[in-house]
């Protein structure tokens, strides 16, 4: 009987050089502090990891000297929950410092590294001495951005042929270790597309791509069209030949496949943005993602690659990386294209072993191949950003499910993901396919408050993430109302209901304090019981208000409310109740919205005085402004990975409004003097912060984005234009 598709797992664990600096993504990530997380990953049902044994951690110092202590207790660890690890002893490195990639004794010194953890570990018995070779080499040796930061086809293809003879070399030690070790072998695979002018260029880089396999396979022999390649960069034929001698084939292909890995080169510069423009001294031209052209499907993506390797090599393969750095519903569209193109192959005969759910903690900086140390962390199944333990997210159910029983399902999947939806190409077509739409009838999300800032952001941003929905106003739904509320669900059938509906305005309240709690706090109650009869995910919003403002602390989601004011009074009521009718309710607390697309913001009504001469007045009270489509995206992920109870969502950061008012005016180029200060006594400090997880991005990112986003570019020309409304 044939045996089922895998579900393997991988943790992100580079130790890259750059510059004098190195950077360790299982530090960084913090699963080098935490054995339990090995638990945690066997709780998923996940039986094969990828896992680190590398060089530069184990022997930083000295060729001759080896600690394997935290090795040692983690892979006694893998051992005791029956995990079988693939050990990598290299990952995007160029090894410690008393070496280097372009060392001729490299390979040697690796292979000793290799022997000494068979002789340690002799259970065993898959290993990856080399990640991806060949993309290694193009980011060290051709573009310069790792150690020893190359830039020409001599250094690319010197750090290539070391990096391959010494997964032959390691190898070979290993298995006088272990006879029967296997040969895993990882490498990004993509392909290059291009316009007839540059079919060479294309053509050039779509023969290197394979170049770590068909060395490794043999196959580069004086009829390869890379031969004399090498041979004009310096590579002699005797290192050539040393692997046509040797049997360094890979027992398992494993396929790293991404998104950006499918190029397409176009002379037509103007037609992309200029980070894209570059050239091969020959021609100028754009190298962008092949998936934003209007390319034939069936030419991209996981199925296609795959399908030219297996017909290529004929050899096992797996997916040893499935990682996708995006919004939640983007990265299970991603996981799942790739889990089905597997079958879909093992269907039509190929071998395919496993797919890799990857980056099981996650990665930092990786938008920036590590280059730029900014913090900007992207969850996988994992998110570590929580205070006590990794949160499990989306990725985590989805890994469960296929890893147990090879099938997952989740509303966000009547969807394709953004590479195969209209709005990813850089020119909009002419005619809008329904090819994304994978069911006849999507589920839908049910968002209230049509008319307020808060219902059109999620509107808005629904909309670009591919995620069907309903946005209904009062008239549609009275949320204090239960037949209304009832004869809505029973309509729409929503899959989950986002309630941005509620009486707003603070400081009129006082004076309708009725009208404020039917709003807040018997609407939310109603909407979110009758949620709970339909086994409804529900969430709901409230305010930092609900807090007294005279801690000498931010707030966290455990302190004791105090509201001073009824519009806090009402939010206050409406956390309590909506968690009593609805105990899987997910309430965010949220803070002084400011936002790039309406007008209804403190932000936006500063600039807009300014420009019409006013002067301002701003008090200072000290709050934590919360950025709109941060706040949005964010609430987005939380439901689709099923997270209940009390959050607090805020830019991390505070500010007094007199401050954020003086701080934007010099930002537009206004006097800040023009912000005059309210005399407060006393004034109170509401700021936010999370002991659940810190998940938006700091406010000083926000607010530089507010200006980079806004829909009014504020520009003299601009706010003249607004003056003269």
């Amino acid at each position: 009987m044939k045996q089922a598709l895998e579900l393997w797992g991988g943790i992100e664990c580079t130790v890259a050089r750059i510059g004098d600096a190195y950077r360790d993504q299982s530090l960084e990530t913090g699963h080098s502090e935490r054995l339990e997380d090995l638990d945690r990953i066997a709780n998923l049902g996940i039986g094969t990891l990828r896992y680190p044994v590398l060089w530069e951690t184990v022997s930083p110092s000295s060729p001759h000297e080896a600690d394997f202590a935290w090795h040692d207790a983690r892979l006694k660890r893998l051992r005791e929950l029956n995990i079988r690890a693939i050990a990598g002893l290299c990952h995007h490195g160029s090894g410690p410092r008393y070496t280097d990639m372009l060392d001729p004794a490299w390979p040697e010194l690796l292979a000793g590294h290799a022997k000494r953890v068979a002789e340690r570990y002799p259970h065993l018995d898959l290993y990856t001495p080399v990640n991806e070779p060949l993309t290694t080499a193009r980011f060290s040796g051709l573009y310069g951005h790792w150690y020893p930061h190359g830039t020409g086809y001599e250094t690319f293809l010197r750090i290539l042929v070391n990096e391959c003879k010494a997964t032959v070399l390691s190898m070979r030690a290993i298995r006088e270790v272990r006879p029967d070790a296997q040969l895993v072998q990882t490498d990004d695979m993509g392909k290059t597309f291009s316009t007839p002018l540059l079919a060479y260029q294309a053509e050039h880089e779509n023969q290197r791509r394979w170049l770590t396999f068909d060395l490794l396979c043999g196959m580069v022999d004086r009829e390869h069209p890379w031969w004399r390649i090498f041979l004009d960069h310096g590579i002699e034929e005797r290192e050539l030949a040393f692997f046509l001698e040797a049997d360094p084939a890979p027992d398992i292909i494993g396929i790293n496949h991404y998104l950006t890995s499918e190029r397409y080169l176009d002379e037509r510069l103007s037609r992309y943005p200029e980070h894209h423009w570059g050239g091969n001294g020959r021609h100028r031209y754009a190298d962008a993602e092949a998936v934003r052209m209007p390319l034939p499907p069936e030419d991209l993506g996981p199925l296609a690659r795959l399908r030219e390797t297996w017909e290529r090599y004929r050899r096992p393969v797996a997916v040893t990386e499935v990682h996708h750095g995006c919004t939640r519903d983007e990265q299970l569209r991603w996981l799942v294209e790739v889990w089905q193109a597997a079958q879909q192959l093992r269907e039509e005969g190929a071998d395919i072993r496993a797919v890799t759910v990857w980056s099981l903690f996650g990665t930092v900086d990786w938008n920036t191949l590590l280059t730029q140390r900014t913090g900007c962390y992207e969850p996988g199944i994992f998110d570590v950003r929580g205070r006590e333990e990794p949160r499990r997210t989306a990725l985590a159910h989805a890994a469960e499910s296929l890893a147990r029983r090879g099938i997952y399902d989740h509303p966000v999947l009547d969807r394709a993901g953004w590479w195969r939806r209209d709005s990813r190409f850089y020119r909009p077509p002419s005619r809008r396919s329904n090819a994304c739409r994978l069911v006849d009838e999507p589920r839908r999300l049910l968002i209230t408050g049509a008319t307020g800032t808060l219902g059109q952001a999620f509107s808005r941003i629904c909309h670009h993430r591919g995620l069907d929905h309903v946005l209904v106003s009062r008239r549609d739904m009275d949320i204090a109302d239960p037949r209304s509320v009832e004869a809505a669900l029973a309509c729409h059938r929503p899959w989950a209901v986002v309630n941005t509906a509620g009486y707003v305005r603070v400081a009129q309240a006082e004076a309708e304090p009725e009208k404020c709690f039917r709003e807040n706090a018997v609407g939310a109650e109603i909407l979110a019981a009758a949620c709970a009869r339909g086994g409804v995910p529900f969430v709901t919003f409230s305010s930092d208000l609900v807090f007294g403002g005279d801690l000498d602390r931010p707030y966290r989601e455990s302190d004791p409310v105090s509201p001073t004011s009824v519009y806090g009074a009402s939010k206050a009521e409406a956390e309590r109740r909506v968690l009593a009718a609805h105990g899987d309710a997910l309430v965010v607390r949220t803070s002084a919205f400011f936002g790039p697309w309406d007008r209804y913001n403190f932000v936006w009504w500063v600039l807009n005085a300014l420009a019409r001469g006013e002067t301002v007045e701003a008090r200072a009270d000290i709050v934590s402004p919360t950025y709109v489509p941060d706040l949005v995206h964010e609430v987005l992920n939380l439901l689709v990975d099923g997270e209940t109870g009390l959050w607090h969502l805020a830019n991390p950061g505070s500010v007094s409004w007199y401050d954020l008012a003086r701080a934007a005016a010099d930002r537009a180029g206004y006097d800040p003097e023009r912000v005059v200060g309210i005399d407060d006594a006393g004034p109170s400090c509401t700021v936010l912060t999370s002991e659940r997880g810190i998940l938006l991005p700091p406010f000083e990112s926000a607010f530089e984005r507010f200006f980079r986003d806004s829909e009014i570019a504020w520009s003299d020309a601009a706010l003249q234009s607004i003056a003269a409304e």
